[in-house]
């Protein structure tokens, strides 16, 4: 009895359907790959993904995955489409092609499909999703992309990737956020949690000053969603430009947040100079006589 061959995930089949790979007892034509079987194919005759939804790729993850595949071979099979005479099109599986490539690998093992560009287009996005290593922008441009070019909606796009809705949503309101806070969360300068508070504050440079604070002062997302909070109506004031604040001397939260509630109250800017030690001095802006002896009166009262 033959054994019922292993489905594609949810994703890859609801795009593919059952049409559109040939079976596999068709007979070779001129020794030429059989559509929709898996087969071992010459690495110069693959052309890259122009549709590939990945902006990067980590080198020395590459490298791991090279070493891998020289010693156990390729586990999982790339996937093809077929282009004119002896040429195919890379729909999956660019980081196992690319490792491929580094050992010098001749063949590789492919899964040939018949589909166009806008099915090549879908596959690639929704096969990219699914996996674990994209950065959270490249998820959400992804998602965009099945939006704006595939024209499907957000409830199409959960039903295509597996997803709730309320988590593509989620992911597509990163892209409102400033491209230097967006490539701060591709580079893992802050995480999903710091960018989702930062959604929230309606000011860009507002946004901008608590994002450059958030890494070099090393804030969790809850310290960011209470300044956020704090300061929903008004601006605030980026510190970590500051000659004592860097990353390895940073400003503690608390403190930080003292110097911006007494900015606040003052209407006056505030500075913190501190060092190692704990020892340094508060400095209070002032333009005239009036000003000092409200700031006096303050401190009085």
């Amino acid at each position: 009895m033959m054994k019922k061959k292993r489905s594609l995930g949810r994703g890859l089949s609801a795009i593919l359907g059952n049409n559109t790979i040939a079976s596999t007892t068709d007979i070779r034509v001129k020794n030429r790959p059989l559509i929709g079987s898996k087969n071992e194919i010459e690495i110069n005759e693959i052309e890259i993904n122009p549709f590939q939804p990945r902006a990067t790729f980590d080198q020395e993850k590459l490298h791991e995955l090279a070493a891998s595949i020289e010693k156990l071979g390729i586990i999982q099979p790339i996937t093809v489409r077929k282009l004119k005479d002896t040429k195919y099109q890379l729909i999956s599986g660019e980081r196992r092609f690319r490792a491929s490539q580094l050992i010098g690998l001749e063949k590789i093992p492919a899964f040939v499909r018949v589909v166009n560009d806008q099915e090549m287009l879908e596959m690639a996005l929704v096969e990219n999703i699914q996996r674990e290593n994209l950065n959270p922008i490249e998820v959400a441009l992804s998602y965009q992309r099945l939006i704006d070019e595939i024209k499907l909606t957000q409830e199409q796009c959960s039903e295509r990737v597996g997803k709730n809705r309320t988590t593509i949503t989620n992911f597509l309101r990163l892209l409102k956020l400033p491209s230097e806070i967006q490539k701060g969360l591709s580079a893992g300068e802050i995480s999903t949690g710091h960018a989702r508070a930062l959604i929230s504050v309606k000011n860009s440079e507002n946004q901008l000053n608590i994002f450059h604070d958030t890494i070099a002062n090393g804030y969790s997302v809850r310290e960011v969603e209470q300044i956020v909070k704090d300061f929903a109506n008004s601006n605030y004031k980026r510190t970590s430009k500051n000659k004592n604040i860097s990353i390895s001397n940073p400003l503690p939260f608390f403190q930080q947040k003292m110097v911006h509630d007494l900015s606040k109250k003052l209407e006056k800017e505030v500075e913190l100079k501190r060092s190692k030690k704990g020892k340094g001095k508060l400095i209070i802006s002032f333009d005239n006589d009036i000003d000092l002896a409200k700031i006096f009166e303050f401190i009085n009262t």
